[in-house]
């Protein structure tokens, strides 16, 4: 029948290991006792964890996860301050102004070795310069791209035509950042070739071939001869982001 062997533990071991090593292969229904080194613990957070074999193996897999701990954060505050952590998670730093974490972010996640960063704010210098400002798709900033900017400066973006601009028009350099820069969201192309394969037509225009900006609001109708098989609500559509989900019409018979 099925055995399980010696269970290798990473930062663990079974209940006196040495005693009981000659005792595997272990028979099904068989159980043991493993703990977990310093700064580790098993997922269900006992002292000893008991695991037993059965026809899949160890249940529960033995497991040693490393558990961090959470210091009160000096120029910042966390909901997690005081609290111990698992490795996998992920906790929320939110820095005081003039203050940031080290990977900018603001988030650090317990790993096996620890925290992914030191769960520190630091000082931001005021006086620190940004390098360039941010590219964005489909956009452009208005001035000449310089080197450094010191801090305070402010450039400003501008979308290629028929793009629709999101966000902030200007960004500001502050502590050596830029704030975030705005999006340029695609335009909506309605063209006879699409309003042939749905039986459509503009309701309030003859022309063939459309530009439309994200949010502008696009009436349809029938063309002659045709009747709504989408329901009517469909036929009027907003542009989002260069998508529009078009209505369709079939032939009246008769």
């Amino acid at each position: 029948g099925r055995t399980c062997d010696f269970p290798e533990i990473k930062h663990g071991n079974i209940y006196d290991e040495d005693r009981y090593k000659q005792a595997f292969p272990a028979a099904l229904g068989k159980y043991f006792y493993y703990s977990c080194d310093h700064s580790f613990a098993s997922p269900s957070q006992s002292l000893w964890t008991k695991i037993t074999c059965t026809e899949e193996g160890w249940s529960p897999t033995p497991k040693c996860l490393r558990q961090c701990f959470f210091p009160w954060v000096e120029n910042g505050h966390s909901a997690s301050s005081g609290q111990t952590h698992q490795e996998g998670d992920t906790v929320t730093i939110v820095c005081g102004t003039g203050y940031r974490l080290l990977n900018s972010q603001n988030n650090i996640t317990c790993t096996e070795r620890g925290w992914s960063i030191p769960p520190k704010c630091s000082s931001i210098d005021p006086n620190r310069k940004c390098g360039p400002p941010p590219s964005i798709d489909n956009g452009d900033i208005t001035s000449f791209p310089l080197a450094t900017y010191p801090p305070g400066s402010s450039v400003e973006y501008k979308c290629q035509s028929f793009y629709e601009l999101q966000g902030n028009s200007q960004i500001v350099c502050r502590h050596g950042q830029w704030s975030e820069p705005p999006k340029c969201l695609d335009a909506c192309v309605i063209s006879e070739e699409i309003m042939d394969k749905h039986n459509i037509q503009l309701r309030w225009s003859p022309q063939k071939k459309v530009y439309s900006k994200t949010g502008d609001m696009i009436e349809f109708e029938c063309k002659a001869g045709y009747h709504k098989k989408t329901s009517y609500y469909t036929f009027r559509v907003t542009c989002q982001d260069g998508k529009l989900a078009y209505p369709t019409c079939v032939k009246t018979d008769g």
